[in-house]
C-alpha cells in the first residue's frame, strides 16, 4: 500500500475528507474511517477490538495522512486514542521511512490550538522514526502540501 488516509472525523465526506481530497489529488490511497471500527481506550482488552488491523494498514503504507477536525480545542477523541494505542505494541522507530502528513481543520481554531495538535502530531511521527512533513488547515494549504507528497 502507498498512501493511507486515518479519517479522525466521524463525517466521512466532511471538511476532513474535503482537505484530504485536496492533499491527495491525483493519488491513489485508502481511507481508513475511525469512526467505523472499534479501537478501545489504551490499556482495555476487548476480543473485536480492531487496532491490529489499523497497525497493519498503517505499517504496509509508505505515506500517512492523519486527518481530525479541532474538537474542543484539540484533536477528535478519536485520533487522541489511536495515537495512545501506539504506546506498548509499537517500538520507538519502528516506523522509519514513512512520512505522516497531518490535516487539522476547524471553524476558528486559535493559533494556539493549531500548535499544539501540530507539536502532537511531528512528536507522534518523531517518536516513532516518520518524517513529519507538515500540516494543512485549509484546501490551499494541502494543495500547497501536495507538491511534497
Amino acid at each position: 500500500m502507498g498512501i493511507l488516509f486515518i479519517n479522525g472525523s466521524p463525517e466521512k465526506e466532511g471538511n476532513t475528507a474535503r482537505l484530504a481530497h485536496a492533499l491527495l489529488a491525483g493519488h491513489d490511497y485508502v481511507t481508513y474511517e475511525l469512526a467505523d471500527h472499534k479501537i478501545y481506550d489504551y490499556g482495555q482488552h476487548f476480543a473485536n477490538d480492531e487496532f491490529d488491523g489499523l497497525l497493519a494498514q498503517f505499517r504496509a503504507a509508505d505515506t500517512i495522512v492523519i486527518g481530525s477536525p479541532v474538537y474542543w480545542h484539540d484533536l477528535s477523541g478519536m485520533l487522541r486514542n489511536m495515537l495512545d494505542r501506539f504506546y506498548g505494541p509499537v517500538e520507538e522507530g519502528s516506523m522509519a521511512g514513512k512520512r505522516l502528513f497531518f490535516l487539522f481543520q476547524g471553524a476558528a481554531p486559535t493559533e494556539e490550538m493549531l500548535h499544539r495538535g501540530e507539536f502532537t502530531m511531528n512528536r507522534f511521527a518523531s517518536l516513532y522514526g516518520m518524517e513529519y512533513m507538515g500540516m494543512a488547515t485549509n484546501e490551499g494549504e494541502a494543495r500547497s502540501l501536495a507538491a511534497s507528497i
